[in-house]
């Protein structure tokens, strides 16, 4: 059967069939009830305003007490071209290394299509607050046109979803690990991995079961399905998700991917949260601290503690909340290197923050007007079936 894949305005009605999920319905902003969109609207200006309030208060009040913005942007000056292109490389090979993690989960697509679909989506998750479900929408309308079906779409989210809180839950129990090596873990630390450690073996034991099991698979989703509808009750939508239906659909579908590119997707998802971690090592030396001043096990025990801290989405891409995070750790409660440290973290936060929201609104355009340089069809090919419904 046919499923309908909606590329036209976002305000029309979507229906996807697949056999994952079930049917997703998104209805129509301008037809639904007055009360309903009031409401809708209402909670989009209180997640708006409070994530600017946050970003806000982060950016007037808070860095400002680890250091003045003219003493960093001395300290930025003080870069030699050098250690700025050795930056650079390391925020372009960031980069890439997600493009790899993506085909590697989505093996129909090449390294240039998984660079626009990253590109794109960071560009939106980057720009509007809670913007990660419409980011979700531009990726799945970019992949649907070059032939990614709904069940291969849906499977790659959750997979690449689940292996990434893997690696953020992993990466505090080794920073502890390696971190115990040059000096004694703070408390901070010890607790964040504590926590990552459990909710990690929690999280890798359900997997194994749900993979090894189809009882235990259908039980998990009777469990989870009243959670579903109390969710359900205080969002104020419909709960028409089967829950077992669905893990028993991913079971099926997941132990193949899993059984033939595990390894990839392991090693590939690795890659790329390390050497974002990279990327932030490369500017703390390129500033001038040394390995005596910010031990590399100390920077990557800070990378750690932030990406645990941010997995909820208080703010576009982290914004505010991942400086302070990581300014805090490593400058320490005296201050030290302060003006340092502020300065390493905003040129982290630069170049991996700002660069794909142009570089996506680039991509984008080109994904609309230009599809061929993105996606040669071969001569004689059909077009992918789509329909909007009215």
């Amino acid at each position: 059967m046919a499923s309908p894949v909606a590329q036209g305005p976002a305000h029309q009605l979507i229906e996807v069939q697949q056999p994952v999920t079930g049917v997703i319905a998104v209805p129509d902003r301008d037809t639904a009830p007055p009360v309903i969109a009031r409401r809708r609207l209402g909670r989009e200006f209180i997640r708006t305003a409070v994530s600017m309030a946050i970003i806000a208060a982060v950016f007037g009040f808070a860095v400002p007490r680890f250091a003045s913005y003219h003493s960093v942007l001395s300290s930025l000056s003080a870069m030699t071209w050098p250690q700025a292109l050795l930056v650079g490389a390391a925020a372009a090979a960031s980069m890439a290394s997600v493009w790899v993690m993506i085909c590697s989960v989505l093996p129909s697509i090449r390294l240039r299509e998984a660079a626009v679909v990253n590109l794109g989506s960071n560009a939106v998750a980057n720009t509007l607050p809670a913007g990660g479900a419409l980011a979700m929408g531009v990726s799945w309308a970019m992949l649907s046109s070059w032939g990614v079906g709904p069940a291969e779409y849906v499977l790659y989210t959750l997979v690449s979803g689940i292996w990434n809180v893997f690696a953020r839950l992993g990466l505090p129990v080794l920073a502890l690990l390696l971190l115990a090596t040059a000096g004694r873990p703070g408390t901070g630390l010890i607790a964040a991995a504590a926590v990552g450690l459990a909710l990690l073996g929690a999280l890798a034991a359900g997997l194994g079961l749900l993979m090894r099991s189809e009882s235990f698979a259908v039980r998990a989703g009777r469990a989870l399905q009243p959670v579903l509808a109390i969710g359900c009750r205080v969002a104020r939508r419909p709960a028409s998700f089967d829950i077992p239906k669905a893990l028993l659909g991913f079971r099926d579908q997941a132990g193949a991917l899993i059984a033939a590119r595990g390894w990839r997707i392991t090693v590939t998802t690795a890659a790329s949260n390390l050497t974002l971690w990279l990327v932030l090592l490369a500017c703390l030396r390129g500033i001038g601290l040394s390995q005596a001043q910010v031990s590399w096990q100390t920077s990557l025990a800070a990378f750690a503690f932030v990406r645990l801290l941010t997995v909820l989405p208080i703010t576009p891409g982290g914004l505010g909340i991942t400086e302070l995070g990581l300014i805090a750790v490593l400058a320490g409660a005296g201050h030290r290197d302060g003006a340092q440290v502020t300065a390493a973290v905003l040129l982290y936060r630069a170049v991996t923050y700002l660069p794909p929201i142009p570089l996506g609104a680039l991509a984008c355009l080109t994904w609309r007007h230009a599809p061929a340089l993105i996606h040669a069809k071969p001569a004689g090919a059909a077009q992918p079936t789509r329909q909007v419904s009215p």
